[in-house]
């Protein structure tokens, strides 16, 4: 065989490709289950879990953990004289395929064979390699020393263009499940029972090598797997007894190249001091940058291997250097299984001080990343890096007091949370990020005893006071099981068991560690707003039997009782929202005594907030300060929103302040309106839906009635000012008022009931009074729209909330359908605004969608895929071109999941679909199809099948030629095109055009810094309106 110095691999550039979506493919290329043990001293030999064949049969284990030794098989008995005599009468490819048990004894006998009659015991080996490659083809025994290579070899390439090639590589027969293994196994048992005599008598393994050799660089595609599986098997099994290596590393099929890498990091690994050197690691270096991403993930998966043993490290620095910017690049692949392995790298690298922290800075914008195992990876290299500070050689923190180690973590984690001071969100990305790993944020003690300034380590300010409320609530909600990121999916998680005991135990261990210091952290932060809110929630994620259980029922009625005073205190929404929250929570789920005392406190609570209210109400009539009364509508409001507030004045003391008060601030009269919308919905909850009472119905049309008059009137009066967004909060609650209240009376709810005559259906004149609000609503842009994002309950108060609003009320029938019309050329208006952002998002959408199909998927869903593709297609081209964008967005995705053979039915249905349209009249509108068009072109010539079989026309080879080779099977196949040899990338032969095979890696790098996408969170999570 030839060595690797001779292979004429042509390098990849580390220039970083445009950023795509990321897909989540299965890996591909691992381990076969041979072995060998007569390794030196030096470097030991590869165990079975080690030795690797190539292949994507057997592939499935390498990336759950490259070189893992594989169990200690129990030792077995030889077979019984039956099977034996069974076994005579089969032949070796039967054996292989079949009964793979007799390999070792049949290896054995035909090495026998071999040393009584060579000749005899070559023709078996040889056509069994043929069976294996799936072609039968018969070698005469006697002619067999002057039969020529190049002519059997061109025989069975004719074989397989006539189709008389049955494929055993790819064969989804249950009983050759395990054939490449067998096969493999078969070539590792005949290296090892022939090293001591017929490996070294040049005649055997010659004439093998010669065959496996030549067929790996046929053309069809079923010969040079079986061929390189062969080839890259018996250089691992001649590593163990003669140190040989081979790597047929830029075939076009990423199946062989992936076995290559993953053959020679095993080799690198098992013998570093043959092949530890910058000649071998290059290649690892250069497929970093393989368009497939299962080779990037294998090339990534062997350096990890090798810069996890620190005495590989001094002799890792020129390659460091050489290629850590496209191992920094590939943080961002666009391969999350690729992206998360490299960063797995790269904290290797750190741990070994060979990255600098400018060098790696960029990567904590993945923090915020979309994908979870993204943010996961760079959580655990942050907490290993910056806040454990595992460097080789170094003290990562005090030893022997796990105390103290909590309290420097948490400084440390401190420190980096000071970069979001003003964005809880992003807090909690980076808190969500590193929480699996650092064991100091499920430390609730350290953490209240850092917020009581009890004996601390670190001094806090208050930014980090802050932070320090935030982080321990986040992380009791994660304990717990409850999200702190916003996310995608909404579904209830389902637990087993034993994730239902963890959580139980989170709980106990926060409800222990809270139960006796929890009134003091309210009482020290109890006028704090930033730090209240996340404090009083905390309560909601407590086992609050506990309190009854250890006689703790005074610390329990203490924190009500400190919540009720804060709800007083305070006038902002989340500070409100988090007390009625703990505090409803308590009166459902405490126990017993617990329950009766919070359920009292919340009457108590309702009753005072009444005296409160009407107190300053009765100011308000008289002209005293608004401010009492909005921040009391507004506790009133988030009051209503968990319970029903009964009092029969109520209504009417709210409906006297717009009647007989000019000149309110919008924000108290968009309360009013909201508290009474919220005592209307109450009513009608509470009412005998089967017996009403008459009393009841009146009470509710009379409360009905008075409320649309002052919407009415409120919509006659008001004034949007585009230019100051401030002035416009009461258009945008009047309208959603409006139409809830609607909604809540639509005749078609109660038609043929008892409560018919609630039924309500607007009058056209309202109805275009209320779409001409919204219709200025909507005109308002984003730009002014977005300056006020953060404000309070803007929730209620902006342009989606109106738009749902009025959605609701032509898909309940609530108006006229004709409205429908309406709604949807308001969204035909402003298509051109949304259409960058929508495209973008379809995009990405369909990439994510077509990535479910990799692997093996794609063969076992082909089938489901097509029809995607032709439905796409059909979709597309109705109302041509109008619909057209479907075909970059959404089919081109799953075009490039389909087996070549599909495309050209593909791209004759779309060239036919516009045989008779002159695209020139649109072009902007035709680019979609000709977009699509090329790819299935491009598809379609680069279709090996077809050249395989002669039936297209072959693709000329990029690069520089490979070096001419002393092997006669290597000019077999010249005058019908390589497609074989075509490079990784077209940018990886230019960068090498230049370079020797023997020469070692380049010594200078101009440094690139990778420029990681922005990434936006959004500042508020969604919440319905009210």
């Amino acid at each position: 065989m030839a060595s690797m110095e001779n292979a004429g691999v042509a390098s990849e550039t580390s220039v970083r490709r445009p950023k795509r979506a990321r897909v989540l493919e299965p890996s591909e290329g691992g381990p076969s289950k041979s072995s060998g043990s007569n390794a030196g001293k030096g470097d030991r030999s590869p165990t079975d879990g080690e030795q690797f064949s190539g292949g994507e049969g057997d592939v499935d284990g390498f990336f759950d953990g490259f070189g893992d030794r594989s169990p200690k098989a129990r030792r077995k008995r030889g077979p019984s004289a039956k099977a034996v005599g069974c076994m005579e009468d089969q032949r070796l490819i039967e054996i292989v395929k079949y009964n793979s048990k007799f390999i070792t004894y049949a290896v054995k006998k035909l090495v026998e064979q071999y040393e009584a009659d060579p000749r005899s015991a070559m023709v078996d080996i040889l056509m069994m390699l043929f069976e294996a490659c799936g072609a039968k083809y018969k070698l005469d025994a006697q002619s067999i020393d002057t039969t020529d290579v190049d002519n059997i070899v061109v025989k069975l390439v004719e074989l397989a263009a006539a189709g008389e090639v049955e494929d055993n590589y790819t064969s989804k027969r249950k009983e050759l499940k395990n054939f490449k293994e067998n096969l493999s196994s078969f070539w590792n048992a005949l290296v090892l029972e022939c090293q001591n005599g017929p490996l070294f008598d040049n005649i055997l393994f010659d004439k093998c090598m010669d065959y496996v050799i030549a067929l790996s660089c046929t053309p069809p595609r079923v010969y040079r797997r079986i061929a390189t599986l062969i080839g890259l098997q018996l250089v691992t099994s001649l590593i163990t007894v003669a140190k040989l290596i081979c790597a047929p590393i830029r075939d076009v099929d990423p199946d062989i190249r992936v076995s290559c890498i993953n053959s020679l990091g095993i080799w690198i690994l098992s013998y570093p001091s043959l092949f530890l050197q910058d000649l071998y690691l290059k290649y690892l270096g250069w497929t970093l940058n393989d368009k497939v991403a299962a080779v990037r993930k294998t090339s990534v998966v062997a350096l990890q291997n090798l810069y996890e043993v620190d005495d590989n490290v001094p002799s890792l620095g020129l390659f460091t250097e050489r290629f850590c910017n496209r191992m920094i690049e590939l943080a961002d692949d666009i391969d999350i299984s690729v992206a998360v392995s490299a960063i797995g790298l790269l904290k290797l690298l750190l741990r070994h001080q060979l990255l600098t922290d400018e060098e790696l800075g960029p990567l904590y914008d993945l923090l915020i990343d979309e994908p979870p195992m993204i943010r996961r990876a760079i959580g655990e290299l942050v907490y290993d890096h910056l806040i454990a500070q595992n460097v080789k050689g170094s003290q990562s923190g005090p030893k022997g007091d796990d105390g103290k180690t909590s309290e420097v973590h948490l400084g440390r984690m401190l420190q980096i949370l000071r970069e979001f001071p003003d964005d809880p969100i992003l807090s909690a990305y980076v808190i969500d990020d590193v929480w699996d790993d650092m064991n100091a944020m499920k430390d609730w003690t350290c953490m209240v005893s850092l917020l009581l300034d009890e004996n601390p380590v670190i001094e806090l300010t208050d930014v980090d006071a802050t932070n320090l409320v935030r982080l321990l609530n986040a992380s009791a909600k994660k304990a717990v099981g409850e999200k702190i990121v916003p996310s995608i999916e909404n579904r209830k998680p389902h637990y087993s068991k034993a994730q239902k005991d963890a959580v139980d135990n989170y709980k106990r261990e926060i409800t222990t560690a809270l139960m006796k210091t929890y009134p003091q952290l309210l009482q020290k932060y109890i006028a704090d707003k930033a730090k209240l809110p996340p404090l009083v929630e905390i309560l909601i994620f407590l086992k609050l039997e506990l309190y009854s259980l250890k006689r703790r029922e005074q610390s329990f009625k203490s924190v009500l009782d400190l919540i009720v005073e804060a709800f007083f205190k305070h006038g902002e929404e989340d500070a409100l929202k988090s007390c009625i929250k703990s505090l409803t929570f308590c009166a459902i789920e405490g126990q017993a005594d617990l329950r009766d005392y919070a359920q009292n406190k919340m009457k108590d609570l309702e009753n005072e907030l009444l005296v409160k209210l009407k107190s300053a109400i009765k100011s308000v009539m008289v002209g005293g300060d608004e401010f009492s009364l909005l921040v009391n509508l507004k506790r009133l409001y988030e009051l209503q929103l968990k319970k029903n507030v009964s009092n029969e004045d109520l209504y009417d003391d709210l409906t006297s302040i717009l009647r007989d008060v000019k000149g309110l601030d919008d924000e108290v009269v968009a309360f009013v309106l909201f508290n009474m919308y919220l005592q209307i919905a109450w009513s009608l909850q509470s009412i005998d839906s089967e017996k009403p009472s008459e009393v009841s119905l009146a009470v509710i049309l009379s409360r009905r009635t008075a409320l649309f008059e002052q919407l009415d009137h409120i919509m006659d009066s008001v004034v949007i000012n585009h230019m100051e967004r401030r002035r416009t909060v009461l258009p945008f609650r009047v309208s959603i008022v409006l139409a809830e209240l609607w909604n809540l009376f639509r005749r078609s709810k109660y038609k043929s009931t008892t409560l018919e005559s609630l039924g309500y259906y607007p009058d056209m004149s309202t109805v275009n009074k209320f779409w001409n609000l919204c219709q200025q609503i909507l005109n308002i842009t984003d730009e002014t729209e977005d300056e006020y994002a953060n404000e309070e309950y803007i929730e209620e108060s902006n342009k989606d909330a109106v738009l749902l609003a009025a959605a609701k009320l032509v898909a309940n029938d609530a108006v006229s359908r004709s409205y429908q019309r309406c709604v949807e050329a308001h969204l035909s208006c402003s298509g051109e605004v949304l259409a960058g952002k929508s495209f973008t998002n379809c995009t990405d959408l369909g990439s994510k969608l077509s990535g479910i199909f990799c692997g093996a998927a794609r063969t076992k869903y082909r089938l489901d895929i097509l029809k995607i593709v032709k439905d796409g297609i059909t979709f597309a081209f109705v109302n041509a071109p109008n619909q057209l964008s479907f075909l970059e967005v959404a089919v081109a995705p799953f075009v490039q999941k389909l087996p070549a053979a599909d495309i050209l039915d593909i791209l004759k249905d779309v060239q036919r679909r516009a045989e008779n349209v002159n695209t020139d009249e649109d072009p902007s509108g035709w680019r979609p199809y000709h977009t699509l068009l090329q790819l299935l072109h491009e598809k379609y010539t680069k279709n090996e099948v077809m050249q395989d079989e002669g039936e297209g026309p072959t693709v000329k080879r990029r690069g520089r030629p490979r070096k001419a080779r002393n092997l006669e099977g290597k000019k077999l196949f010249a005058g019908e095109g390589s497609s074989e040899e075509d490079s990784i990338s077209a940018a990886e032969q230019n960068s090498h055009d230049e370079e020797e095979e023997e020469q070692p890696l380049i010594h200078s790098l101009k440094a690139s810094a990778a420029k990681l996408r922005a990434l936006k969170v959004s500042h508020q999570e969604p919440k319905a309106p009210a």
